[in-house]
């Protein structure tokens, strides 16, 4: 299998349909998030399939996606309640 890094899914998008149809896409990939920032656990093949999913669904000239991976070799640094994972080693999709 190939190795997964943590990314961020960030969206802008102006229409209410299109909204839909991007969030629909993203939560497949999505391990967590809320409201338009999504983390996603993907492979390089995957970010790949993703950003080629999310092109056929926004409009380059009105919305915005910005997928960006996580540098793990940084500290995890949380606010409020956030927690980092407890393992790691896996995604958990609900």
């Amino acid at each position: 299998m190939a190795k997964r890094s943590l990314h961020l899914v960030c969206y802008d998008i102006r229409c209410p349909r299109r909204l839909a149809r991007t969030l629909a896409v993203v939560k497949a990939w999505s391990s967590g998030g809320q409201k338009s920032v999504h983390e996603c656990w993907l492979a390089d093949a995957e970010r790949s399939l993703l950003a080629a999913e999310l092109a056929g669904v926004i409009d380059r000239r009105r919305d915005s996606v910005l997928i960006v991976r996580v540098d793990r070799t940084r500290a995890v640094r949380t606010l409020g309640i956030a927690r980092p994972p407890r393992d790691e080693r896996f995604a958990y999709l609900g």
